[in-house]
Order: structure tokens, then sequence, then C-alpha cells
């Protein structure tokens, strides 16, 4: 973090705008080390043989098995191998490196054209030409098909934030860092780059088809659509029309204006798309008075938000916002609410232009990585699981209150049900905790009035309840075969010896593991389960506690085609294929940022795909035939130091290669496999 002084405005420099972690005390919650955990996990497993089979031998040996395939002795034949490609070797190329026998193409960098007049991508495109261009900083993704085609479809992209120095030619020259902002002119920042930085946020939907030889391109569309940090959003659920959400904008508390630094991403089970609001809080701003509805979110206090957005120039409302301090008599004739609109689950219709996205206020408001759905079962509740991307903070569970019917299903069914918060226990159970307003010491005793209270405020609230605080938990995965959910912890290196528990279990964690857990008796809305940890990432070497070795999901030492560090995106293919992505930057000895996948029943992993210089490599979706895979590079060249940009001496060139053209630009790679099989076959 660094603090950026023009004139008499103060921008603070977060880098990647994380969250400040929160002022508060972590104690230990479980005597362990990490030779018990080990000791337990072989326990669970039972033996070598259930080891190959999946996590407490939970189904996936049936799916290779039955009379007909023996071969007459009742020994079924080996199963084909899910990872059938030669590991891509770690390196530090400015390129996309995928495995023999596998193709790439790139699609919609930043700034290509999908809607109006279809403006031309460049440094001086203006905010309004910004609107009709894909976002900036790529992240989550989803592809939904047309008529159930794999070769047509809209391709649905979160853009997680900007490089302020990339977009404007002003700024072109200027020794900058990353997340600063141009030179201010008389103090404020002129209104049109403020405009253009937000149509860089938020979501893109644009339709895109193959072609004869395997490549896609852009169909213009009249569902082409942007989604910005301007866009009119309703606010649906419990937080609906309190006194939390009422702002000058909208004073009956129902409605609010943008989403911000959306990063993973979901798709429900009636397809819909759902963007996810990380680290939202950086953006605001607030002179003093700073309520918990701020301070548990690190809203600033005492300096101007990420990028200066209410320092513009025009002092229009869409801007002025952002300053969340009280100006007015209440909360109508100001912003002070505005933050309170954000860190929410944002649900879009992608194939209604028209439509109005919609904050979901009872899936809880924090600093959302994504949401990712259990398979979907008549009769049943809906179910969802999120993360807090935050060190020490939390993982949470949804369950609808009305059951799941397809004819009927929509987000409506997102507005009413109970929100758990996880809590790991040391014997490898867990239970989930309900955050409801009234149980559990969420009531008036404790500062908390109402459900809209407890959602609102929805981290306080799982302090309160004692979740287990856990290292960054970030995007999520069900394994359709037997309903594993797996979660990505990316890294902390600020958990001590001392904050040591059996679910996180290394001090000065800087690459990160990934846990998992079956629900009680296979239902995913039940209030217990059995965890495990599946993997550690980090260097290759005889395992250990050093915080630098890691271990495979076989409980064997990393290799020189499986290391890794920073787990960050996370996808289960229809195979059972678990693709896991890197946000490590390019360091020694991991080299840039790349996706793994690994098979859950013999716990192999490969390195599959290595990104160019300076990213990382994220958002995972597939055509529904799993021909296709689509996956995006953010940020390449985000390393470039302020006097290389100043010299035009980007650490990457990637995409285009044109450095006097084009700055490096965030966009989408498609990956196919030569011979049209199966991607990771």
């Amino acid at each position: 973090m660094s603090t950026v002084m023009h004139n008499d405005l103060t921008i603070i420099d977060n880098g990647e705008g994380d969250e400040p972690v929160r002022e508060r005390s972590t104690a230990p919650l479980f005597a362990s080390v990490l030779e018990a955990r080990l000791d337990r996990r072989q326990l669970l497993k039972g033996s070598a043989g259930a080891a190959a089979i999946g996590f407490m031998g939970l189904g996936l040996a049936g799916c290779n098995s039955g009379s007909d395939s023996d071969d007459n002795d009742g020994t079924p034949p080996p199963a084909a191998a899910l990872l059938g490609f030669s590991a891509v070797p770690v390196n530090s190329l400015d390129v996309i490196t995928v495995p023999e026998g596998y193709s790439h193409q790139v699609l919609i960098p930043w700034g290509t054209p999908i809607t109006g007049d279809f403006p031309t991508f460049s440094v001086n495109s203006t905010g309004a030409d910004q609107a009709s261009q894909v976002g900036s900083h790529h992240d989550g993704m989803h592809f939904f098909p047309i008529n159930d085609s794999s070769v047509d479809g809209l391709l649905v992209l979160n853009h997680e934030y900007i490089e302020p120095r990339l977009m404007h030619a002003r700024a072109q020259g200027v020794a900058l860092s990353g997340g600063a902002v141009p030179p201010l002119v008389a103090g404020k920042r002129p209104a049109d780059e403020v405009l253009k930085e937000m149509n860089a946020h938020g979501v893109s939907i644009v339709r895109v088809v193959q072609g004869a030889n395997k490549e896609w391109q852009v169909q213009p569309d009249a569902l082409n659509r942007r989604i910005t940090a301007l866009t009119p959003m309703a606010i649906q659920g419990p937080v609906r029309g309190t006194d939390f959400v009422k702002t000058k904008y909208s004073p009956n508390g129902t409605m609010t204006r943008g989403t911000l630094n959306n990063c993973g991403n979901g798709y429900t089970p009636w397809g819909t798309y759902m963007a996810a609001e990380e680290n939202w809080a950086g953006y605001f701003s607030n002179s003093g008075d700073n309520p918990r509805e701020h301070a548990a979110y690190g809203i600033p206090t005492g300096s101007n938000g990420r990028y200066g957005w209410e320092s513009a120039d025009s002092g229009a409302d869409e801007y002025i916002r952002f300053d969340a301090s009280i100006k007015g008599a209440s909360a109508i004739e100001d912003y002070r609410n505005e933050p309170v609109c954000f860190g929410w689950m944002v649900e879009i219709d992608p194939f209604d232009p028209d439509s109005t996205p919609v904050k979901r206020t009872a899936m809880g408001r924090f600093g959302h990585e994504g949401v990712v759905f259990a398979p979907a079962v008549e009769g049943r509740p809906v179910v969802c699981y999120s993360g807090d991307d935050s060190q020490f903070e939390y993982i949470y569970k949804f369950v609808s209150a009305t059951n799941y019917n397809s004819a009927t299903a929509s987000g409506s069914l997102l507005d009413t049900g109970t929100l758990y918060v996880a809590k790991f226990n040391a014997d490898g159970t867990g239970e989930w905790l309900p955050l409801v307003f009234g149980q559990n010491g969420l009531t008036p005793a404790n500062s908390f009035t109402s459900q809209a209270d407890v959602l609102v405020n929805t981290r306080t609230a799982a302090d309160l309840l004692g979740a287990t605080p856990m290292d960054r938990p970030e995007w999520g995965a069900v394994d359709p075969a037997n309903g594993d959910v797996y979660f990505t912890l990316t890294n902390n290196s600020r958990r001590t010896a001392a904050q040591t528990d059996e679910a996180n279990p290394r001090a000065g964690n800087p690459h990160g593991h990934i846990i998992r857990w079956a629900e009680t008796g296979g239902d995913h809305a039940a209030t217990t389960f059995d965890w495990d940890i599946f993997l550690f990432a980090g260097t290759s070497g005889e395992f250990g506690s050093a915080p630098s070795v890691g271990q495979d999901p076989k409980g064997e030492q990393l290799t020189a085609d499986n290391i890794l560090s920073s787990p960050d995106g996370m996808w289960i293919d229809p195979d059972s294929r678990v693709w896991i992505q890197m946000d490590s930057g390019a360091t020694d000895p991991f080299g840039n940022c790349a996706m793994l996948t690994a098979d859950p029943k013999t716990g192999d992993m490969k390195r599959f795909l290595v990104g160019p210089l300076g990213q990382e490599i994220t958002g995972i979706t597939m055509t529904p035939d799993q021909r296709t895979m689509f996956i995006n590079v953010q940020h390449p060249g985000d390393g470039t130091s302020p006097a290389d940009f100043a010299a035009g001496n980007y650490e990457s060139t990637w995409p285009d290669n044109s450095p006097g053209l084009f700055p490096p630009r965030s966009s989408t790679v498609v990956v196919w496999k030569d011979d049209g099989g199966i991607i990771g076959s």
C-alpha cells in the first residue's frame, strides 16, 4: 500500500485494493500441530485404497464399476486417466503456454467494442466510449449457451478493477504505480476520466460464436450489454427499504447505482449470472464518523477513496456519492449509507437486456469472492456457498426458505432463507452456525436490532458466533459426482503460530491451501459436515512444518510438474477435474501465474497452462460439450514500476505486443484440444 499526494487530495493506493485486515483478536481456536492433522487425514481416508476412491470414500468408485465392464474375474478395468496431457513446465515468458496438442486464442481484450456504434479502443477513448466496450481487469466468467449450443452463446464476465495509468492519454510518460491516478487538474479529477474508469468496472455480456477454424469472435447482438458502476440496480431481500440503505438517490431504500470490484462469480440453477462485490470498501471516503457498517469493512477515514472519484470536477451526484461523510440533516440528504449498498451478490439476467440487476441482501454483506451453488434438487432448498476474501474472514452458506421447483424458480428464492457461517472443529467435523436475529446472541443486547442489521453487519455477527477465521477464503466449487465442496484459502502472511488451528495449520502461510468438506448425509442443507484439507500449496521438497513446502492431494510432496502458490480461482468440470488458478505474482520457483488441474480420485495433479508476465489467471468456464475452455488473464504487466511506466517499458506487452499502440490488456483466452477432444482428457 502507498499514499499518493496530489495537491490537496490524498489517495490511498492499496495495490489491488485488498481490504485492510480488521483489527480484532484472533485467538487460536484449537491446539493443533501439522503432524496431528496428517494423522487424522490418513485415518479419515482409512487406507491407500480408500485414498484412491476419494474423500472419505464418498462414491466416486461406483462411477467406473459394473458387471457389464468386468473382465470375467469380477475386477473392473482401470478407469481412463482424467489428466491425459503432459504437464506444462514453469516459465517466465510473456506468452500463454498450453500443453502439447492444444491451441489457444486471445478473445475480447479490454476495450473490445460490443455495443452502440462499436467505438475503436484507444487510450484516447472517452468515458462514453468505454460504456460500449469490454471492461478492464477480467475476472469471474460463465458461458451461457444459446439453444444448448457449444458454438454459440453469451460469455458473461466480471471486471474487477482498473489501472488508471493505462486508461488515459494524459498519464503516458508520468511515473505512476498501478493504482495511482494521473495528476490532478486544479485539485480535481477530470469528470470524463472518472466516467471512463466507472464504465470499465462491472460486467460485460458478449455474444460469441465459433468459426470453422475453432476460433471465436464477437457477434453483434441486441443481447450484448455493459453493466457498470453507474447502472441502476434494485435492492431486494430483508435489507430492502430499511434505514440502512436510504440515500439521496433512493430515499425509500429500494435502489442504488452500480456494482464494484466484481471478482468471482456464480450462476444460478434458473440460468442467471451472479457477480460478487469483493474489495469495494476502498472506493469510498468518510470524513470522520465511521459507524460499524463502515468500520468492519475498511471504509477509509480522513482520506479520499481509492481513485478519488468523489473529487470529479463536475461535482455531479453520481460522483460525489463516493463521499460517505455526513453532510445533511438526515440520510436522505447525503450518501452516508452509500457503502451499505455494496458488498452484496448481484443477480443479472443475461438474456434480458432490459432487466434491472438485483442485489440479493439475504446472502449477506461482506467481501464476496463469488458464490457456488450446490446442484439443485427438485423439492429441496437451494443452497450456495461464498467466501469473504480477506485474512481471518469466514466461509458462508445460504439455504433458501422455499424449495426449488424448476418450472417456477427465480431469484426470489434468494430473498428468504438462512445465512450460516462455518465453524471447523479440530476433530474433522464442522458446524454451520445460523446468522439469525434473536438467536445465538444476535439480539439488542449485542447491538443487533433486526435481521437486516445482522445482514448489513455480517462480519460482526459472525465474530460473535465464534466462526473459524480462515486464510483468505476465495473461490469455491462443488464436485458434481459426489457433492464434495472445495474452497481455496489463498494465503495469510499474518497468521501467527499462536493463531493456527486444524483448518489453517500453517503460520505465516504464504502459499495457501484448499479445504474440502462433505455435508452430513449428502444433504447440502445440513447443519453439520466432515472436512479435510485437499492440498497444501508451496514448493517441492520433503514435507514438513515449513510454510514454503507443499503437499498434493495424495499427501505427497509437490514436484516440478505441480508446484503452485496462492490458489485462487477454482472450478470442477462435469468429469470432476478440479481446476485451480494461481494469483501469486511472478516469483521463484513458481514462475508466472498458472492453472493446474487435479484428479480427486487418484490425487494426481499437473500444470495445464502458464500465463504471461505480471498477471493472474482467473475466471474459468467451458462450453457444454467440454471442448472449448475460456479463462481470463488479469492485469498483465502489473509489476511495471513507476519509472518504467514513465519510460514506456511495460513489464508485459501481452496480448498485442505493440507497446507504442496498446498498453498490456486483460483478456479472455480460448483453449481447445487440437483433436477436438474434451479439455484435460
